[in-house]
C-alpha cells in the first residue's frame, strides 16, 4: 500500500528542512523540539484512528483529534499546561505553513486556531538553592581529575552566567573574551539572539586552567565542553550535565542541609538569578542577562523572594510600631479614643 497523501509528507520535511532551517534560521535545537513534537502527534493518530503512519492526511488533523492529542499529553504523559500549550503551538505553526503551501490546507490552520490553550498556573516558587549549597556542591568534584575538573567549571559557569545548560553546552572556546579589563562570554541563545554576559574575575581564572588542560591546541570546531567518543570529541550531552549534577548534589547533600533533593542544572540558573535580584540588580537587567524576551517571566523572581520581603518589613517596621504592640485592654474601661485607634479612624 502506498502512502495515501504523500504531499502531508511532503510538508513536514519541507517545513523541517527548508522552512525552519534554512528561512526561518532557528536553532537546531527548536527544529528538534518542533521534529519531535510532530512525532509524537502523528504516532498518537495512528493509534487514534486505528491507522497504519502511511495511511495518515490532512483528513485526520481536526479539532477533535488535537483536543484529543492534548488530553492524552496530560492523562498518559502527565505533561503540564505550558508543554500541552507548546506542542499545540508546533501543531498550528506546521498547518500555517501548510497553508502557506497549499492553500486548500487553510482551513486546518483556521480550525486549529479554534482550540483553546490551557490554562496555566501562574507559578511564584523557583526551585533554588542558597550560597552555602553551591559551594557544597562546587567543592565536591577533583579538581585534580581531569572529568572532576570538567565538571567543576562547568558547573562554576553555569551558575556565574546563569544560562542554560544547552547554551553552556554550545559555547565554543572563542566566545570566551577572558583577557580584558571586563571579561564577558558571548552566549548564543533562543532563537538566534546572542547576548553578551560579564563573568567574575575568579571565574577567568577557572576558565583559564581549564583551557590549559582541554585545549592546549586550537582546532576550529571543537567545543568548549566536549566528550571523547572513539578518539573524536563531541558536544557533551545534556543527559551527561544532568547525570554528574545529580551526584555532586546528593554528596554535598550528605555535608550541607542546605542542599535540595533533586537538583537540576536549571536550578543553577534560578539560584543565580534569585541572588542577582536580592542583591538589588534591577529585574530589568536581569532580564537582558538572563535572555528572557518579557519582563514578565522575570517577574517570577520578584514574586519568588518572600525571604528577601519578609526581612524589608521587619527592617521597616519600627520597634515601637503598632504592628509590634500587643494592646491589653479591659472591655469595660474602653473609651472613644482606644476605639478609634483600634479600627484605624485615628
Amino acid at each position: 500500500m502506498k502512502i495515501k497523501d504523500k504531499r502531508f509528507f511532503e510538508l513536514i520535511k519541507e517545513y523541517l528542512t527548508v522552512y525552519l532551517l534554512l528561512q526561518r534560521l532557528v536553532s537546531p535545537h527548536t527544529i528538534k523540539s518542533y521534529r519531535e513534537t510532530l512525532n509524537l502527534y502523528l504516532g498518537f493518530l495512528c493509534s487514534f484512528k486505528h491507522l497504519q503512519m502511511k495511511e495518515l492526511s490532512f483528513s485526520q488533523v481536526t479539532v477533535d483529534s488535537i483536543n484529543a492529542f492534548l488530553e492524552w499529553l496530560e492523562n498518559n504523559r502527565n505533561c503540564c499546561a505550558a508543554t500541552q500549550n507548546h506542542h499545540l503551538s508546533v501543531i498550528r505553526a506546521f498547518l500555517k505553513y501548510a497553508g502557506m503551501r497549499e492553500p486548500v490546507c487553510n482551513d486546518y490552520y483556521l480550525c486549529a486556531g479554534k482550540i483553546a490553550r490551557r490554562k496555566e498556573e501562574k507559578k511564584l516558587m523557583v526551585n533554588h538553592f542558597n550560597e552555602e549549597a553551591l559551594d557544597a556542591i562546587l567543592s565536591q568534584p577533583d579538581s585534580k581529575n581531569r572529568q572532576g575538573h570538567r565538571d567543576q567549571f562547568f558547573m562554576i559557569l553555569l551558575y556565574d552566567t546563569a544560562a542554560r545548560d544547552s547554551e553552556i553546552l554550545h559555547l565554543m572556546p572563542k566566545d570566551v573574551i577572558a583577557d580584558t579589563s571586563a571579561p564577558y562570554i558571548i552566549i548564543h541563545g533562543k532563537g538566534k539572539k546572542v547576548r553578551m554576559i560579564p563573568i567574575m574575575r575568579e571565574t577567568v581564572h577557572h576558565y583559564k586552567s581549564y583551557i590549559k588542560r582541554f585545549h592546549k591546541e586550537y582546532k576550529p570546531g571543537i567545543p568548549l565542553f566536549y566528550t571523547v567518543i572513539h578518539a573524536e570529541k563531541h558536544h557533551m550531552s545534556d543527559d551527561n550535565v544532568a547525570r554528574f549534577i545529580k551526584k555532586y548534589a546528593a554528596m554535598a547533600r550528605a555535608k550541607c542541609s542546605d542542599v535540595p533533593e533533586n537538583v537540576t542544572p536549571h536550578m543553577f540558573r534560578h539560584s543565580r538569578a534569585l541572588n542577582l535580584y536580592r542583591k538589588g540588580v534591577p529585574l530589568p537587567l536581569i532580564s537582558e542577562w538572563l535572555g528572557h524576551s518579557n519582563l514578565e517571566t522575570t517577574l517570577i523572581y520578584a514574586y519568588a523572594d518572600t525571604e528577601m520581603k519578609r526581612t524589608a518589613i521587619e527592617k521597616a517596621t519600627a520597634a515601637n510600631h503598632p504592628l509590634r504592640k500587643t494592646e491589653v485592654f479591659n472591655g469595660a474601661d474602653i473609651d472613644d479614643e482606644t476605639i478609634k485607634r483600634l479600627y484605624g479612624l485615628k
